[in-house]
Formats: C-alpha cells, sequence, structure tokens
C-alpha cells in the first residue's frame, strides 16, 4: 500500500515517527511517503493524496496544515488512522472524518499497533 504520513511541525518527528516507521517492517511492507524526510520545503499533499491508498495522521499536537491534509483526504475518500500519543486531548472534529484511532504509549506500541491496524485495509 502507498501510505502517506501527516503531521505537525510541532512533534519531533524526525526521531519520533519518521525513524520508527523507516526502521520497521512497515517500511518493508508498505511505501511510506514521508513529505519532509529529505526537505522541510512545501510538499503537495493534495495532489499526492489522490494517490495513496491510506493516510497515517499523527494528531498529538494540533497544526492548521494537518488539518487541511485530513480536509482533503477525507473529501479524496483516502482512509485515515489518527495516531496519538498517550494523555493527548483529541479534537472533537476527528471523529466526523475516521472512527480509526490509535492511542500508543512509544515507539515500540506505535509500530505494533500500526501493523495490527494496517492489515485491516490490506485485505
Amino acid at each position: 500500500m502507498k501510505i502517506y504520513v501527516g503531521h505537525a511541525k510541532k512533534l519531533n518527528y524526525k526521531n519520533e515517527l519518521y525513524a520508527p516507521l523507516r526502521n520497521s517492517s512497515l517500511n518493508k511492507n508498505h511505501d511510506i511517503v514521508l513529505p519532509h524526510e529529505e526537505s522541510d520545503k512545501s510538499f503537495n499533499s493534495k495532489e499526492f493524496l489522490k494517490t495513496c491508498d491510506v493516510m497515517i495522521a499523527e494528531v498529538t499536537y494540533r497544526a492548521t496544515g494537518l488539518g487541511i491534509e485530513l480536509g482533503w483526504a477525507d473529501y479524496l475518500n483516502v482512509p485515515i488512522i489518527c495516531i496519538y500519543k498517550k494523555q493527548t486531548k483529541l479534537a472533537g472534529s476527528l471523529k466526523s472524518i475516521t472512527n480509526n484511532f490509535i492511542e500508543y504509549s512509544d515507539e515500540k506500541d506505535m509500530i505494533s499497533k500500526l501493523e495490527k491496524k494496517l492489515k485491516e485495509f490490506a485485505g
């Protein structure tokens, strides 16, 4: 599957999100697109989402750009999986675009739960 990963810039995404994903079996089994892996330059996620099978959104921190991407994914009928750290108070509006939520305690827990959830979309 082709998976787009969205997140807030406030998150330490290179260490807490990108590295665990790249070092996991998910990276071997799927085409994972990390928009700011090489550069912090703007990424045309609106056009790119049209080619994706799933969007993973790290929603621990609220961000306008991420909200816009989530709106595009929802409009394009791209399934969305929201992941967030334990103790996070989620925006209520997220429930209007997905019912796929993963609360995680650490990177290992995040990967394990994502592996299970993505199997639901692969079938």
